[in-house]
């Protein structure tokens, strides 16, 4: 376990921001993702920088290789990510299905 830089309360290794606090613990923040079996292989990494200039990296990898890069500034990452969430929408059931766990 180690200590946060700015409140230095115990935080443990796996923790990305401090429980206390809420101070980024890393520069930058990595996430993998597989690419659909169906469609091909490969995958896209995205590494999310916490400090300046603040961007987010998308990397197309296949292999061992990444193939293809690009930084989005922080508004282009939230219109992307609106973009995404705006695709898992469900329709809303209505108030008494809800109730009913229809």
């Amino acid at each position: 376990m180690r200590r946060c830089s700015a409140c230095r309360g115990e935080v443990q290794d796996e923790f990305r921001f401090c429980p206390h606090c809420g101070k980024a613990q890393r520069t930058k923040i990595v996430e993998y993702f597989r690419g659909h079996p169906d469609v091909g292989d490969g995958g896209l990494r995205v590494s999310v920088y916490l400090t300046e200039p603040h961007h987010a990296r998308l990397s197309v990898w296949h292999g061992e290789e990444a193939e293809a890069a690009i930084s989005l500034d922080p508004h282009e990452s939230g219109r992307l990510a609106r973009f995404l969430l705006a695709t898992l929408r469900r329709p809303r059931r209505s108030r008494v299905r809800e109730l009913l766990h229809l």
